[in-house]
């Protein structure tokens, strides 16, 4: 000690004194506590040769304070305390130069549940070392209360304190989100002992396994799920966190499996930064890395696809490993919830990126590629609730999707047959003749698809739309006919109560055949083409399988339809009936004038309507389409079912020519039995409520009158004729015989 310290020593001294009557002069007139023996050797004594001094430790290092400052030790949680009550063995002022250390256990015995961040203090013996040394920590002579804000490891000290031994980890924590950075009002900021507090470090003495990690991911969520400032948060919250807990993560963690991902795994122990911060665990460009400690091999394929050079070369929308299977609640992609299982890819993966109008314009991506797919035979078995489907994955691959453009693509033109056959055997090179992702809309790029459906819908509207003015017309005339049949305006035409026959048995039966299995094909048909409707909804909700029977019900009405349409053909060759139905029904020239003549008559330019024989233009015209959809969509049906045969003749454009087809021809069929022959034989006015003809044979005079009066003129002279005796062969016609009449 230098002469200028020795001089403050007497100062000192007495300012020690003062403090320890202070602190008696504070307690004077509180209950006296227990008579506490004196110390074996007084704090005054002590500090004879403790006292501090300002000085080097050793030539050439910074002066420091060496020893023992009364006034510190008189302010810290100690201060209240006789030296010898620490250092115990200590017995009288002169003692041995080497003393044992303190044992702070002897006073502080549970020390163990409140330090469990150094496991260690709880051994029966614990080791000297950095992790078992109270002073190291609290101080020696100068520690002050845990609750004092002048406490090294107070909140906004306490990652400086522990960075003197964790430097690597304060590194981390204090670039992290959840580093201290002065107050915060809009959310807690967790300190190193928020956490360390609980079990959730792999240290000395702690075992590690499937019971640490539980550990972390408990603590992770007693913030972000159960504090309510932090749980209504969206992006940090309840409802995005808590749902690790049933992902393939979580649910492996329960189960047992070490090797599961834990919150600390994916997001690091102490950087925990989050996903917008460049270089963090789980920011778009290095999410990839972090998931390949566990996923090696589906994470090199990635780093050969297209959506892994895209993000390295700063293309910030390209998809990751997050982008497809979300971030905390991964799931098996056999699980029917999972986004990446077979039948959701399409719509709640790709879809995202590949149907958004702003990121194919921005990237100068095909903005139809995901619409084509939809409406294509896949993408509507996707829809449909299919149980084997096939997706994007299935031909662009999972991982590894490349451009077309590269060789060893999936996708490239020298590997789609490859590609097909694994799901179509015998796949040939004619499969790649015609877009994949054809679009009827593109002239360009499909000119013949294009064609073939603006020719459809035009003649669908023109048709149908004729239709709907001809039966409209007609409603419009036979409605005012029967009013002023009611006002008696005009005189109601008396009639026999006579049936006549319109249809033989065999002829009904081939009829109800036929409308059976052509409803069939028209239900199936288009709960394939528009899997979303209402009703089509409505019967995938009665099975779980109603796609796989929805394909098999339209394949056996085809067949059906087909045996029916044989049937008939054999009926018209080989039977009576059959033979005159096929002349009566063949086309004259009248069935070209008649509708101009029934045009006039309903616009009320004509006074008479034409008289119609047993088959007008109206039957003739659906009769001789009915022929010629039924060869256009036998023809078409046959294609589409082996389409391995037919698309390795034709190539996939003849195929989706076929599919055009087919689809525009049931359009226009469907809507012409609906607004042609239901409303001949249920709406028309006439007939209402129903034309009986299909079910019964017959149809009264009255109908017969109205709708095929030259047909009932020759039924009534059939009669007559089979009604008259024969004539005797030497007087002919006989006198009581009516004459023949001429013929008309």
């Amino acid at each position: 000690m230098n002469e200028g310290d020795a001089g403050f020593r007497p100062a000192r001294r007495a300012l020690a004194w003062m403090v320890a009557l202070a602190g008696a002069l504070s307690a004077f007139g509180q209950a006296a506590p227990a008579a506490k023996p004196p110390p074996a050797v007084k704090n005054s004594e002590c500090l004879e040769c403790h006292e501090a001094e300002f000085k080097s430790r050793k030539a050439g290092q910074p002066k420091e304070w060496v020893g023992v400052r009364p006034e510190e030790f008189a302010k810290s949680i100690h201060g209240q305390l006789a030296c010898v009550e620490c250092h115990s063995t200590i017995k009288e002022a002169e003692h041995e130069p080497r003393v044992p250390k303190v044992d702070c256990r002897s006073c502080h015995d549970k020390v163990a549940p409140t330090h469990a961040f150094h496991v260690r203090l709880g051994q029966p013996n614990p080791p000297l070392d950095q992790d078992t040394s109270c002073v190291g920590c609290h101080g020696t002579h100068e520690s002050v209360a845990v609750k004092d804000p002048a406490f090294a490891y107070a909140p906004d000290k306490q990652a400086k304190s522990c960075g003197a031994c964790h430097e690597a980890a304060t590194k981390d924590y204090l670039a992290s989100a959840h580093a201290y950075r002065g107050k915060r009002s809009d959310r807690p900021v967790p300190e190193c002992l928020a956490c360390h507090r609980e079990p959730i470090s792999l240290e000395k003495g702690r075992p590690d396994g499937v019971a640490l990690k539980l550990a972390q991911t408990k603590l992770c969520e007693s913030c972000h799920v159960e504090k309510p400032e932090i749980a209504a948060k969206p992006a940090m919250g309840a409802k995005f966190v808590s749902s690790f807990e049933q992902s393939v993560h979580g649910a492996a963690l329960h189960a047992g499996k070490r090797e599961a991902a834990s919150c600390v795994d994916c997001h690091g122990a102490h950087q925990m930064a989050r996903a917008a911060v460049a270089g963090a665990n789980v920011n778009r460009a290095q999410v990839s890395d972090t998931c390949a400690k566990c996923h090696e091999k589906q994470t090199r394929e990635y780093k050969s696809s297209a959506h892994a050079i895209a993000l390295a070369k700063g293309n910030v929308d390209s998809a990751t490993c997050t982008s497809c299977h979300g971030e905390h609640d991964i799931k098996l992609h056999t699980d029917p919830n999972s986004p990446v299982n077979k039948s959701n890819l399409a719509q709640k993966v790709c879809a995202d990126c590949h149907s958004s109008v702003r990121l194919t314009k921005k990237y100068g991506l095909s903005n139809d590629a995901f619409r084509t797919f939809s409406d294509s035979y896949h993408g509507l078995a996707v829809r449909g609730g299919a149980v084997e489907v096939v997706n994007c994955a299935s031909c662009h691959g999972a991982h590894a999707i490349k451009s077309q453009n590269d060789p060893t693509s999936s996708i490239h033109r020298d590997n789609l047959a490859r590609t097909c056959g694994e799901c179509h055997p015998g796949a040939n090179t004619r499969f790649a003749l015609g877009r994949v992702h054809a679009n009827e809309q593109d002239k360009a790029q499909a000119p013949v698809l294009y064609w073939i459906a603006n020719i459809y819908v035009i003649l669908i509207v023109v048709v149908i739309g004729g239709m709907t003015i001809h039966n409209g017309l007609d409603f419009y005339r036979k409605t005012r006919r029967k009013l002023e049949m009611q006002k008696g305006t005009i005189e109601e035409p008396h009639v026999a109560h006579r049936l006549y026959l319109r249809m033989t048995t065999n002829e009904r039966i081939q009829h109800a055949v036929l409308g059976i299995s052509f409803t069939g094909l028209v239900v199936t048909g288009f709960m394939l083409r528009y899997p979303e409707a209402w009703w089509v909804v409505g019967i995938r909700n009665l099975s779980g399988k109603a796609f796989e029977l929805r394909s098999l019900g339209h394949r056996m009405s085809g067949l059906v339809i087909l045996a029916v349409s044989l049937w008939h053909i054999l009926y018209l060759a080989l039977t009576p009936h059959g033979r005159q139905l096929f002349r009566d029904i063949l086309p004259r020239w009248r069935d070209v004038t008649d509708p101009w003549k029934v045009l006039k008559f309903n616009l009320g330019l004509a006074k008479e309507k034409p008289q119609f024989p047993r088959f007008c233009y109206i039957e003739k015209a659906e009769y001789w389409a009915m022929v010629w959809g039924m060869i256009v969509m036998t023809l078409t049906g046959f294609i589409l079912w082996f389409d391995n045969t037919s698309m390795g003749l034709m190539g996939k454009l003849g195929f989706d020519i076929s599919r055009s087809i087919h689809f525009y021809e049931a359009v226009l069929a469907t809507l012409a039995i609906i607004v042609w022959h239901f409303y001949f034989v249920i709406f028309n006015p006439d007939v209402y409520p129903m034309n009986l003809a299909w079910l019964t044979g017959r149809m009264s005079e009255r109908e017969m009158m109205d709708e095929h009066p030259l047909q009932l003129e020759e039924m009534k002279a059939a009669e007559q004729k089979a009604a008259l005796p024969p004539a005797p062969p030497d007087k002919p016609g006989g006198p009581d015989v009516p004459p023949t009449p001429p013929p008309h």
